[in-house]
């Protein structure tokens, strides 16, 4: 019983919310998780559900699993929202998950790459070989845009607008929450983009049984997928003697930064970025502050001196 609200609320997801397919992918795997569990507990139907249940679940992930913080907070919140939406169709008559307390997510700061890494990153591709050509295309315009892989991967070669003037746009469609904007491409990722679709995009394209839409292909000339551009990260890391795993992330983290570093507004980071909260984008001025902190320890005559 459980498990038919559960894809009426995925199917409200995706028509009605509009939600990526990888937000309803993450809650219909969240949400089978605690339906399972609370088929071990003999509950079957969600007006049976109550809060100790949902404290219950929280335990279970925390304690017996040791999951992640994180992990438990996003799976407890879409417990929440999956509550939410059945009172609202007075299928439940409380939200049960409502004060449900979740582990505090640990403060983290986002791992970005130095400027002169980057460069080395985005260099590093065979740029005489077609996937090759792509794959420069690819880290060029996720250093420029801050786009998110999924939707660089979604982005169509009606899409791309480059000018004359060696620069451009790129129209991302459906970015996170449903939200249409349009990403801001420069000078080196114009280029590399003229690149990869005079020589590169046409040799994979000639792969294909049929044409395909996607700006992105992959050997076979198919859509690329966000699991293709992640593997691509694993292929070029070695470039870059970073301290963490480089991920189309880093990427997104190091573009905002780098854009505070050097004097951008933070209203519009949180634009390009795409953020619905400024607080969101704010986590990247903790990233500047801190850096300008050491310098100033390092430089200042007097910075270190006792008095």
């Amino acid at each position: 019983m459980i498990d038919l609200h559960i894809e009426t609320f995925l199917t409200h997801l995706s028509g009605v919310r509009a939600a990526s397919p990888h937000t309803v992918k993450a809650y219909a795997e969240d949400l089978a998780q605690f339906a399972e569990f609370a088929r071990r507990q003999n509950v079957c139907r969600p007006e049976e559900v109550t809060v100790a249940l949902v404290r219950a679940f929280v335990a279970d992930l925390t304690t017996d699993k040791g999951m992640a913080r994180s992990s438990v907070a996003r799976k407890t919140a879409a417990v929440r929202a999956f509550f939410r939406f059945l009172t609202r169709r007075s299928i439940v008559a409380r939200n049960p998950a409502q004060g449900v307390a979740t582990p505090r997510r640990a403060e983290s700061l986002p791992h970005f790459l130095p400027e002169d890494q980057v460069a080395a990153l985005v260099a590093s591709p065979d740029a005489s070989r077609a996937d090759g050509l792509r794959d420069r295309a690819i880290l060029e315009t996720l250093y420029a845009s801050g786009m998110r892989a999924s939707d660089l991967v979604a982005l169509n070669t009606d899409d791309l607008s480059l000018d004359a003037g060696g620069e451009g746009t790129a129209r991302i469609r459906r970015g996170k929450g449903g939200k249409e904007r349009v990403a801001l491409l420069g000078r080196a990722a114009a280029a590399a983009l003229n690149a990869y679709l005079a020589r590169g995009r046409p040799e994979l394209a000639a792969r294909a049984a049929r044409v395909s839409s996607a700006l992105f292909l992959n050997k076979l000339g198919g859509r690329l997928s966000d699991r293709g551009v992640r593997r691509l990260f694993d292929k070029y890391c070695d470039a870059v003697a970073a301290a963490h795993k480089i991920t189309p992330h880093t990427l997104r983290h190091s573009f905002a930064t780098h854009l505070l570093d050097n004097g951008a507004d933070l209203r519009i980071v949180q634009e390009l970025l795409g953020h619905s909260d400024l607080s969101t984008t704010q986590v990247y001025t903790h990233v500047t502050t801190g850096r300008m902190r050491d310098a100033y320890a390092r430089a200042h005559p007097r910075a270190s001196e006792e008095s």
